[in-house]
């Protein structure tokens, strides 16, 4: 029974040593970064040892991951208008493929517009390396000639998170080293059973963890970019007989918004300078010559309301 006790108080140890540990790594990560940066995943519990086998000594958990480098997940998505949105498709992922990423997905299909003709679109989603990204982006609006549509870019910073990662993994793969040597020292059966369902969980979450942090090295390393291709025709301005409605109702819009902005000028003005300034230069005499007014006033009642003196 104190062999018992001795091992678990032993884990016990264990446990406390890698959680002190995850908290130094994200002490570690908040220090050197900048504010925003968005949370990967939840983090996952450290596993519950409860194991019964002999061992002796431990081990340092609690070190801070060195020199880990900023990590920034870069994406963007487009939508432009081009004469041929399956020949820009191809074009787009030769591209993508020189520059040394791949194709993500690719489809072609019909849309339908207003006026129910039926015109090509198509959508591809690459990854280039995050480097590249600008040169990308720049053959990628080289195939129209019109205004690009939307254009998004996004940067996330996810050295924290991988961080983070890094610690518990160290934490993780230590305890795994503690285990197997308490796994090669246990001579009972049950001891040996309950050691090995402790050490199946910690090398699975190690390899969650492993997962984890692989997916935030290629996101960093290449970034996503997301096209879209719409027809030419699908975003020209609707013409009846020569007159674009259209246009008409954008030029309306505008006059209305420019008069709108005139008004609130003009509202502005008078309630920030001409209101005080005409309270300042006219209410003065305005009072002056209001109090004069009343005391004449005052005066000429007075006058009538003293009867006149009795004649002998």
């Amino acid at each position: 029974m104190s062999k018992r006790f001795l091992i678990m108080g032993l884990l016990l140890a264990i446990l406390l040593t890698s959680c002190a540990a995850a908290t130094q790594s994200r002490d570690f990560a908040a220090s050197g970064e900048t504010k925003g940066i968005a949370p990967a995943s939840q983090p996952m519990e450290q596993p519950q040892l409860g194991v019964v086998a002999q061992e002796s000594g431990s081990f340092d958990t609690t070190t801070t991951p060195a020199n880990i480098e900023r990590m920034i997940v870069k994406n963007a998505s487009l939508a432009i208008a081009v004469d041929d949105p399956s020949a820009s498709m191809d074009r787009i992922s030769r591209m993508a493929e020189a520059m040394g990423g791949f194709v993500v997905s690719a489809n072609v299909y019909q849309s339908t517009l207003a006026s129910g003709a039926e015109v090509p679109r198509a959508s591809i989603t690459i990854r280039v390396p995050v480097e590249k990204l600008n040169d990308a982006l720049a053959q990628i609006k080289a195939e129209t000639k019109q205004p690009v549509v939307s254009e998004t870019v996004s940067s996330q910073d996810v050295t924290g998170d991988y961080t983070d990662l890094d610690s518990r993994l160290r934490n993780l793969e230590a305890a795994e080293k503690q285990l197997q040597s308490i796994l090669d020292r246990a001579t009972k059966t049950q001891d040996v059973l309950d050691v090995f369902n402790q050490l199946t969980q910690v090398r699975g979450q190690i390899e969650v963890i492993k997962g984890q942090m692989k997916f935030y090295s290629e996101s960093a390393a290449l970034s996503s970019v997301s096209v879209e291709l719409m027809a030419n025709a699908a975003v020209q301005p609707l013409t009846i007989g020569g007159w674009q409605p259209v246009g008409v109702a954008k030029q309306a819009l505008q006059a209305l918004i420019d008069t709108l902005r005139v008004l609130a000028n003009i509202a502005i003005w008078l309630v920030i300078l001409v209101i005080p300034v005409l309270a300042i230069i006219v209410l003065p005499p305005f009072l002056v010559i209001r109090y004069f007014l009343r005391r004449r006033a005052r005066r000429i009642a007075q006058v009538k309301a003293t009867p006149p003196p009795a004649s002998e």
